[in-house]
This record gives C-alpha cells, structure tokens and sequence, in this order.
C-alpha cells in the first residue's frame, strides 16, 4: 500500500527518526515494522522538538535528490526483506535501473594495484556487452575503474555511496558522481540530518551498510582484488547470507599474503578464470 503523506512529509519523518539519540538501523526497522511512516501521534514531545531541528535544517539546503521509502510500489523488492532493514533510500537519476533484468557488483580495494584497476576495467566492459547494468560504491580504485569503464563504452551504473546524497566521498569522485546522478542512478541510506551532527567516527558504520545494499539490489558480486581487512568483504558475507552469487578472481587465490578467497570458496563462492566463469554462472 502506497503511503499517503508526501514524499517530503516521509523525508522529515524518518530523518527526524535517525535524530533520535541512540537510533540505529536495527531499532528503526523494529519501530516501522507496526508504524510505516511514523506520523505525528507516533512521536512523543523531544521528538517534536526534533522533529522542528530537522526540518529547519532541511530548509536550509537544496532538495535536489528523491526519497523513496519501502511503502512505494517502486521499492526494490530485494530490500524489502526484513534482514536488510533499509526501509528509506535517498536517489538522483533513473529509478528504473534498479529494475534492470541484469545487475552485477564490481567491488574491490580503494588502494589496489595498476592490474587491480586493468582487470576491474575489462571485466566491466564485458560485462556490458552482456547487457548488465554494473553497480558499485564510487569508491576510489578498484570501484572507480569499473564505473569509468562502464561509462566510456556506453553502459549504465549504479552508484551506491556511503555518505549522504548530497555530499561527496572521495571528493575526486565529484564529476565521476555528478555523471552517474545525472544519467544513470545514485543512491544512499544515509540520513542527512543525522549525519551532519555525528562525530567523525561514527560514521564510517554507512560503509559496510553501503555494502550490504549493493550486494542485495545485485544479482552477484565480483571481487576483484581485497585485502583479508577490505570492505569488501561485508559484501562478500553479504552475498552468502542472502543467497547472491559470489564471484572471486583467480588473481585473489594466487595473493599468498591473503586467507579470505578460500574461506568464501567454502562458502559457494565462484573462482573466476576467464569471464565465460561468470557468465555461465548467472
């Protein structure tokens, strides 16, 4: 049932929710699971104090960006299930990427080597070819060369960032950014209002989160090159958890100074050789 307040009204509501002291993911999904959107009765008097600095706040920067929240019938189906606990993402760009029938994850080191970017690069190409639509985090290295590569021979990207939509990480990402937000699709789970109060520590937690969210709107995830401490490698748990495939690149399991490809070999992931290796897995 799609809700009746507007988008707006959604917006402040669940932003003034993350205001709450002490909010997490988990207890917000556990308040939305009898409330949706949470409407003024649902709020107790600090939260309409809250409720007031939130939408001050939201008066004071541009609205550029779309919200859309679990109620809407344009909801990746892949997030509504209660493990995910996203129940709100933020976008710019064209929803509708997200109900592409082929989307895979490119995801790998920020600090990786030139192979690492080569190998990132050429499997995106291909697997344009193959009609996939590639999503990744805008991160630098690994994710930046697949979404460059993607760009340049005319396929389209997802870009799923661990910051709010309207700011930018790595700030050299800017134009990178501002491209796929204008002619493919950016998305984000991160509250703004929240964010822009919490000290500088507290949020590296939207990067892992930023993780998960890539590997449930994806078909599968490509790990191209990952240190045994990568982010990455939520996604890769991810993966596992929710029954995505995993794909690892041979180059993984020849790095003897790294453990993890053969734990998530164990686990169902895929050693990729060649791209025929995942094509004829998916």
């Amino acid at each position: 049932m799609i809700s009746a307040v507007s988008p707006y009204e959604e917006l402040i509501a669940y932003e003034t929710l993350w205001a709450r002291q002490s909010s997490t993911l988990a207890k917000i999904a556990t308040f939305l699971k009898n409330v949706s959107i949470p409407s003024k009765a649902s709020f107790d008097l600090s939260d309409m104090t809250k409720k007031e600095e939130v939408e001050g706040f939201f008066s004071q920067i541009p609205k550029d960006f779309s919200v859309i929240t679990a109620e809407s019938a344009q909801y990746p189906q892949s997030l509504k299930d209660p493990k995910h606990q996203i129940k709100l993402f933020y976008y710019k760009g064209d929803l509708g990427l997200l109900e592409a029938e082929k989307r895979i994850s490119i995801v790998g080191a920020r600090k990786t080597s030139e192979e690492g970017r080569r190998r990132a690069a050429k499997i995106a190409r291909l697997l344009v070819k193959q009609g996939y639509v590639i999503v990744s985090g805008l991160a630098a290295g690994i994710d930046t060369s697949a979404m460059e590569a993607t760009i340049d021979v005319g396929g389209k990207v997802i870009g799923v960032i661990g910051t709010p939509i309207n700011q930018y990480y790595p700030k050299e990402n800017k134009s990178l950014q501002d491209e796929i937000a204008n002619k493919h699709l950016l998305i984000s789970h991160v509250p703004i209002y929240k964010y822009s109060k919490e000290p500088f520590n507290s949020k590296k937690f939207y990067f892992p989160q930023r993780n998960t969210v890539m590997a449930a709107i994806s078909d599968a995830t490509i790990i191209v090159e990952a240190s045994d401490t990568s982010g990455s490698l939520t996604q890769a748990r991810a993966c596992i958890n929710m029954g995505r495939k995993l794909f690892i690149l041979d180059s993984c399991f020849e790095n003897s100074s790294i453990t993890w490809p053969k734990k998530y070999l164990e686990h169902g992931a895929i050693r990729v050789k060649s791209i025929k290796d995942i094509v004829d897995n998916l």
